[in-house]
């Protein structure tokens, strides 16, 4: 018998908001300042989900946590920039989540994305006042031993974990709702079971989780309607 939900943990970007297409948006910007070309689609793969640090520190070996400041400062400028005129609503997105409250389910926000880009999207739409607790990597760990560490970015499973500790909810008594492959994965690693929104990515993306319950093109899907109340997911 699998354990019953008691807490739905969402994603920001792609999967309550329709932010990554402004995401991408920002990133060939940013290349293209430099005269980079980039594959963003690719990039998306390997990037969505981490905190914007470590992508920097891929990206640019050896360059100082000053100079990844700045750059991240560049990039999610541009981003908000883009973003601040379009920036919407996942299909159904707030329906899901008012009727998963009011069934009395616990929720929580995690997110690799920074402050003042979760600022555009709370302020716009409320989302803050939707959920419980709010995870990001800005965060400081609450795990016993963290010795106040700040959280890693997806697919680490430390942002899901964490939103789990605040919630007083055990991880396989969460749902995790993600639109991107290494949010899937942190997921698996914290051993949460996962929706997976075709929001960026299609279906294909996700066939080699073993950690999935469905997949959905947004929030209107008949497909996640058992995921909004408590439930004992025996048979599954």
């Amino acid at each position: 018998m699998a354990a019953p939900i008691r807490a739905l943990l969402f994603d920001l970007d792609g999967t309550l908001i329709d932010s990554m297409p402004h995401h991408h948006s920002a990133w060939v910007e940013w290349h293209a300042r430099r005269g980079l070309v980039i594959d963003a689609d690719a990039f998306f793969l390997a990037t969505a989900g981490r905190a914007n640090e470590e992508i920097f520190a891929d990206l640019l070996p050896g360059v100082s946590a000053a100079e990844i400041e700045r750059l991240v400062d560049e990039k999610e400028t541009l981003y908000r920039q883009i973003a601040a005129p379009l920036l919407g609503l996942i299909e159904g997105a707030h329906d899901y989540v008012a009727q998963a409250r009011a069934a009395g389910l616990r929720l929580a926000v995690c997110t690799a994305s920074t402050l003042p880009n979760m600022a555009l999207a709370f302020a716009r739409f409320g989302i803050d006042t939707w959920v419980d607790t709010v995870v990001s990597p800005a965060d400081v760990s609450s795990a016993p031993g963290s010795h106040g560490t700040r959280l890693p970015g997806k697919p680490h499973p430390d942002i899901f974990l964490e939103a789990a500790r605040r919630l007083g909810i055990a991880p396989e008594h969460c749902i995790v709702f993600e639109d991107a492959p290494l949010g899937i994965e942190a997921a698996r690693r914290a051993g949460m079971r996962a929706v997976a929104l075709t929001t960026s990515l299609p279906a294909s993306a996700f066939a080699a989780f073993d950690n999935l319950l469905a997949v959905a093109a947004d929030f209107t899907a008949s497909e996640l309607h058992e995921f909004r109340q408590p439930l004992d997911l025996q048979g599954r």
